[in-house]
């Protein structure tokens, strides 16, 4: 897809809004994404413009890093849409994909989940799989100050999601209690096998670690 006006306009928004932000979910992340999204989009068939401006905007005031806020990110999305005369129908779509995407403990429910929905949520997932997932994870966790790792502490797989969004435990449960758990709640069918190697890696991965912890090789 060739960048039209309304997503070169909403790269550079999003590079100088992001400008400073943690690691994990920077400009960068928000690229990746964009980039994945995409290329599902290409092969599912998807609205090409619509699942660019959602993927571009979809962490523009992440929860996470707003005091738990989760409408400011759509309202800040959508000054920002009005602001370049994004066409009505477009600009409704991009809204309602970033009022319903998330994690968010793994609670939310979304009965007919538009095809772009599905796109941007997919690739969102992938970003936080594989190797890049397990560096954005340690970030995150280091940004926390959280724990690596406590054999006393077991992973919550049945947290609120009021409990997800206060955080802490440790990086190693995230693991758990989210990354690998995101394989089966990826939807289009290219994003299913994108997510496979991905997860893969990261059960190499945690088998490695545990090794590496009892001192074993």
């Amino acid at each position: 897809m060739q960048k039209n006006k309304f997503v070169a306009q909403t790269i550079t928004f999003v590079k100088d809004e992001l400008a400073g932000a943690e690691a994990g979910h920077d400009y960068f992340h928000i690229e990746r994404v964009y980039k994945i999204a995409l290329q599902i989009a290409q092969i599912e068939g998807a609205n090409q413009e619509v699942v660019a401006l959602a993927a571009l905007l979809h962490d523009i005031a992440d929860y996470k890093f707003h005091e738990g806020n989760e409408s400011l990110g759509a309202q800040k999305a959508g000054e920002f849409l009005a602001s370049i005369d994004t066409p009505e129908p477009t600009y409704n779509a991009v809204i309602d994909i970033l009022k319903q995407i998330g994690f968010k403990g793994g609670h939310q429910q979304i009965s007919q989940p538009s095809l772009e929905l599905q796109v941007v949520q997919d690739a969102d997932f992938l970003d936080a799989m594989g190797a890049i997932g397990i560096a954005r994870t340690f970030n995150y966790g280091g940004f926390k100050n959280n724990l690596i790792y406590d054999p006393n502490i077991s992973p919550n797989l049945n947290m609120s999601k009021d409990v997800y969004k206060k955080g802490g435990g440790t990086t190693i449960n995230h693991f758990y209690e989210k990354l690998l758990r995101l394989k089966d709640k990826i939807q289009t069918s290219t994003g299913k096998k994108m997510a496979q190697k991905r997860h893969q890696f990261m059960q190499q991965y945690l088998s490695q670690f545990f090794l590496e912890w009892e001192g074993k090789v």
